[in-house]
């Protein structure tokens, strides 16, 4: 279907990061936009306050008249979230309706644009928005659709018409590649960027090897004299066929954009930046002294040195406005988000929910509170992942002073025998205690634990207001 011929949208599951940020953006282009969701959140009461129509029962009623009667007129969109027993979508089927999911959305969308799409296990959202942003100050148009949402426009998706275009036949496309279900095949960016491949979703791969197949099919999705960015410690060979750039943080002249940690300063995180790229000369060209990274932790400056690569020596944008970029970046919610901080406590709320980003987040902490005890909650999302990654988990968060365990958030999943928080506790060596919500928030108020790490990908972010409420009492 031609974007052109499409008069409305309906979504599946519209209260999604990755779906919301579809639904704003055809919203803003005139397209008449409504959906379902299972409950009310904050984003939905957003989406609703821009003039998008949701309903939260199961209920064909409810999908308006016109989408029906105009069926090649309509979109009709879907998450994997989605029961595939949820009326709505059975109707739709049975009456034969196209539907789509999301990611053959995106590839719709970004089709004809020049596509930057941000790969990864961790750290693609935080990557993806950064670049946007940088685009931002750089005074460039541009469109993203984010995997969470930024600090600095409180939003998931970004559209700038009134700056500078940077292609004179094409609009920039920055989007997050999203490996599960294999939804990144869908996309042909122009730039990729790929910054860790630690295996996951073994419920969908099955294994290690499958998960590192996908991502190097991935990259065989980028177009002609497209460009390929992808962490230093990626070894291995992941497509000669196209222009091929390293990042890190190092000192080997042998990778292409590197970065040197300076030190923490006034609580920042400082550092240097030099590339060696074969369509440069100078390398006093090449060098960004004395950067300030708006977000904490050695993952970030990683994250903010692939950001520099693309946006200073692919794209070559002004080094100020790459600089300023990174030093005004407020980062996304739920990424490194202070959610109190004074004197005397610091609470960390933190998407983390893979043991590598477990450990990345712990030892950014130490590094920037090395005499403080630090204390976290985890809330372990999905059993098949607390099945395959236990060891992982187990030693992450042994990292921890003390460990407060919750449940483990099924999402999509039935229990599985055997898998609990019980059984994945035995594996951390650190003081821990299996908790509810209510006994958790009776311990912060009697312990007034000092530095409080929010850790997981599931609803434990719903307990976020309630210890800002308690911390505010100390």
């Amino acid at each position: 279907m031609k974007l052109e011929q499409v008069k409305y949208a309906y979504f599946l599951g519209i209260g999604g990061i990755g779906m919301s940020a579809i639904a704003r953006y055809f919203n803003s282009i005139g397209i008449e936009v409504c959906g379902y969701d299972k409950t009310p959140s904050d984003l939905t009461i957003e989406l609703e306050k821009e003039g998008i129509q949701i309903h939260f029962e199961e209920n064909i009623r409810a999908i308006p008249s016109k989408f029906i009667a105009e069926k090649e007129k309509t979109l009709f969109i879907y998450t994997p979230a989605i029961p595939s027993t949820h009326k709505e979508l059975v109707y739709l089927l049975q009456q034969e309706f196209t539907l789509f999911k999301r990611s053959e959305i995106l590839g719709i969308i970004s089709r004809d644009a020049f596509c930057i799409a941000v790969a990864g296990t961790h750290g693609k959202t935080t990557t993806s928005t950064m670049i946007a942003h940088i685009l931002y100050e750089a005074d460039i148009n541009f469109v993203a659709f984010l995997g969470g949402i930024s600090a600095n426009y409180n939003s998931n998706y970004l559209n700038k018409t009134d700056g500078t275009s940077l292609f004179p036949d094409k609009n920039i496309v920055v989007l997050e590649a999203d490996e599960f279900d294999r939804s990144f095949h869908r996309l042909n960016p122009d730039i990729a960027v790929i910054t860790a491949i630690d295996p996951d979703h073994l419920d969908i791969y099955h294994s290690a090897e499958a998960f590192r197949k996908a991502f190097i099919e991935f990259t065989h999705k980028i177009k002609r004299n497209g460009k390929l960015v992808y962490q230093y410690t990626l070894s291995e060979n992941l497509n000669s066929g196209i222009s091929n750039y390293t990042y890190g943080i190092t000192t080997d002249s042998n990778v292409n954009f590197r970065s040197r940690f300076e030190g923490v300063k006034n609580g920042y995180f400082t550092f240097n930046y030099q590339s060696t790229t074969e369509d440069e000369d100078s390398i006093a060209d090449r060098e960004v002294t004395g950067i300030t990274c708006g977000l904490p932790g050695f993952h970030n400056i990683e994250n903010a040195t692939a950001a520099i690569g693309v946006c200073l020596d692919i794209l070559h944008l002004d080094r100020y406005d790459v600089k300023n970029g990174i030093k005004s970046f407020l980062g996304v919610k739920r990424r490194f988000e202070f959610i109190f901080r004074n004197d005397d406590y610091v609470v960390i709320d933190d998407y983390a929910h893979h043991p590598q980003e477990l450990e990345a987040i712990i030892s950014s902490v130490k590094e920037l509170y090395p005499n403080k005890k630090i204390t976290g909650i985890f809330q372990p999302h999905l059993f098949t992942r607390t099945r395959d990654f236990a060891d992982g988990f187990g030693k992450s968060l042994s990292m921890l002073d003390e460990l407060i365990l919750m449940e483990i958030y099924p999402a999509r999943e039935l229990p599985i025998e055997g898998i609990d928080s019980e059984w994945l506790m035995q594996k951390v060596q650190t003081p821990k205690q299996l908790m509810d919500t209510d006994s958790i928030i009776k311990k912060i108020k009697t312990e007034k634990p000092e530095l409080l790490l929010i850790l997981g990908a599931g609803d434990i972010d719903r307990l976020v207001p309630k210890i800002r409420e308690v911390y505010a009492t100390f």
